[in-house]
């Protein structure tokens, strides 16, 4: 039986078992190897809270809870290989520190409900101001840190404040060099001033709930997982498309003998989906469900990838990147909502 035969096997496995019957742990994985480098880092501080940490759906924090979630596939390898299909990428280690200082910000916030001090809200602004999954940012401004990409930190109060204690906490990292001059330097030496002030405090924390989605709650199938993760973007009439694609590819009487984009697009999916999603900080099937489109476009219209492939390829992820932001942009006016604080995107 050929490697790739058995990972077939395992993988329709996994998918059919639901995640609360994987037994997963952190004790002995990745997981614990992170948490442990978190934990470093605070003692570095001098702080002596340790914010818990359990297996959940997602990197986040329970709705006003000092507790941090880890996505469930992060304390096995072999779910770490499904997300990586799934969603084009999985987190290495720095990605992974990055989330988990981000949301260590969070649990501090909530532990000792800083949020509520008068101080806090002149830096950061209204805690309970309408929280939305997507949001207009600056990308010149100097008022916020840059930590996870998309400018989290102008999301909301509550993400530009874990957001700087984030880059507070950053290992071998000269904060006051990098952001000399910046505005947002005001908040990292407010963050640095009250982690001073509760750094021997070690406030009560409760196990999570079963509506915080612990591993033990997640009561469906690692594909289940997957498909209510599925978003599509909304295109109407995929013809919308026809002008761009004209203008990135060829027509076939143009050139006949290259190929066809159809194919081109197949070729590079992973890698435009995965670049997309990246750097715009959207759901990778919404990317994916455009892509599907140009494809299907592509091969309507019959046109060829002639020319240089890079710049193909360039020109493709580019007009994809300016598609996905502008959706975005669309989005930013709908509803508000309060999910799970402190929950990544």
């Amino acid at each position: 039986m050929s490697v790739e035969h058995d990972w077939e096997e395992q993988r329709r496995h996994l998918l059919g078992h639901r995640i609360s019957d994987l037994g997963l742990r952190i004790h002995g994985t990745r997981v614990e190897r992170l948490v442990s480098q978190l934990y470093g880092e605070l003692d570095t501080h001098g702080v002596r809270f340790k914010p818990p940490v359990y297996l959940s759906d997602q990197w986040g924090c329970p709705d006003a809870t000092p507790l941090i979630g880890v996505p469930f596939y992060l304390a096995d390898p072999r779910l770490e290989r499904i997300e990586s299909e799934m969603s084009f990428g999985v987190e290495n280690d720095d990605e992974s520190m990055r989330f988990l200082r981000h949301e260590a910000g969070h649990a501090f916030n909530y532990a000792f409900q800083l949020y509520d001090r008068v101080d806090w809200q002149a830096m950061f602004g209204a805690f309970r101001a309408p929280y939305r999954d997507r949001y207009r940012a600056n990308p010149l401004s100097r008022d916020y840190v840059r930590h996870i990409l998309a400018w989290y930190a102008q999301k909301h109060p509550d993400e530009d404040f874990a957001e700087t204690f984030a880059v507070w906490l950053t290992p071998d990292l000269n904060w006051r060099h990098a952001y000399a001059g910046w505005p947002a330097l005001r908040k990292l030496e407010y963050v640095d001033a009250v982690m001073r002030e509760i750094a021997d405090a070690a406030p009560t924390v409760l196990e999570p709930a079963e509506d915080d989605l612990p591993v033990e709650a997640m009561r469906y199938t690692v594909a289940e997982h997957y498909a209510d993760s599925v978003e599509d973007i909304p295109i109407e009439d995929e013809r919308q498309f026809d002008v761009d694609l004209r203008q990135i590819f060829h027509r076939g009487a143009d050139a006949p003998n290259a190929e066809s984009a159809r194919v081109f697009l197949q070729r590079h999916r992973r890698e435009i989906v995965s670049r997309v999603a990246f750097w715009t900080s959207e759901q990778p099937s919404v990317v994916r469900s455009l892509i599907d489109a140009l494809e299907r476009r592509a091969e309507s219209l019959q046109l060829r990838a002639g020319g240089l492939e890079a710049a193909t390829l360039i020109e493709l992820t580019a007009f994809a990147t300016a598609v996905v932001m502008l959706y975005r942009e669309t989005q930013v006016l709908g509803r508000a909502r309060r999910p799970r604080v402190g929950a990544l995107d």
